[in-house]
């Protein structure tokens, strides 16, 4: 019988889960909620219930009615630091590794070729490994520090531009600011900045809301800020590990404004860059990692 591997990538605001057999092949995908355990204590079930949710639904669409034991599940959790704050994760598994989120990423953006990944998810950061395993990450420092060109980042520029304006007086982001209201479900722009302050609203709504502030020509300035963080990233980690390759992934670049702009702005301080298609999704290139540990070579993935 076939062993079961599995990779999961804990994001800000979701969890995916991926079984694969021992040859590759793709058995099943589940989801649950945020993993990343930024604010929480050490009584926190945060991360383990979301690893365990997320792979819990992917053994049950697999066709698993309880628990298989898996040969190895790697996570790659966003912002882990080689620290657990809360709950220990428990898996059915012989071996199971926590990584960094930007691993993950960049061995399924690449397939374990050298290169830089760039995720934009709630959070962002940039990620360089080169043909002898060094490795090197820019940017990635939270949001309260840094994360430019994030949907968190984003959101929350556009959510401070709009109290800006109120405070000045100025009408001209009325329409922008009745969008925030409804898609916050709050009376005012301070309603908003109460609730997050409350945790009412968690950072992952605030990065939701990306979206829609993307879509009003007033702040296209504030992806224009983004895009350039991102692409100065980007060609630091390329100048200094000597690379070629490139590849984008995470929400954000869902949006074309944002993936054309971070791709022609690394080019264009870049020109020896090569911007490629992510091939394989974060949790993909977990389960790669999870292969690699085992000491199979597997590469190449199907459904």
């Amino acid at each position: 019988m076939s062993e079961l591997f599995a990779g999961i990538d804990g994001g800000q605001s979701s969890t995916l889960a991926v079984i694969g057999d021992e040859g590759g092949r793709i058995l099943g995908r589940g989801t649950a909620g945020p993993a990343d355990e930024v604010g929480g204590g050490t009584e926190s079930t945060k991360l383990s219930s979301a690893l365990r949710g997320a792979l819990e639904g992917a053994w049950r669409n697999a066709g698993y009615a309880v628990a298989p034991h898996f040969a190895g599940v790697v996570a790659g959790v966003s912002g882990y630091d080689g620290r657990v704050y809360g709950a220990a994760p428990q898996l059915p598994a012989q071996r199971f590794s926590l990584v960094h989120d930007a691993p993950a990423a960049h061995a399924g953006a690449l397939a374990g070729l050298p290169g830089v990944v760039v995720i934009a998810g709630t959070g962002s950061v940039v990620y360089a490994r080169d043909d002898r395993g060094a490795e090197a990450t820019y940017g990635g420092w939270g949001f309260l520090f840094g994360d430019e060109g994030s949907a968190f980042w984003l959101a929350r520029e556009a959510l401070a531009t709009m109290m800006r304006a109120a405070d000045a007086g100025d009408a001209a982001l009325d329409a922008e600011t009745r969008a925030a209201r409804i898609f916050f479900a709050v009376d005012s722009l301070r309603g908003i900045a109460r609730a997050f302050y409350a945790g009412e609203i968690p950072r992952e709504r605030i990065a939701a809301f990306a979206p829609v502030a993307l879509s009003f020509a007033a702040f296209r300035t504030i992806a224009d800020r983004g895009i350039a963080e991102l692409a100065g990233l980007t060609c630091q980690a390329l100048e200094t590990m000597v690379l070629q390759r490139v590849a984008l992934c995470g929400g954000v670049f869902a949006d074309s404004l944002m993936y054309d702009g971070v791709a022609r702005a690394i080019v264009a301080r870049c020109p020896q860059a090569r911007i490629e298609p992510a091939k394989y999704e974060p949790a993909a290139g977990a389960l790669l990692l999870a292969y690699r540990e085992a000491g199979l070579h597997v590469t190449e993935l199907t459904v």
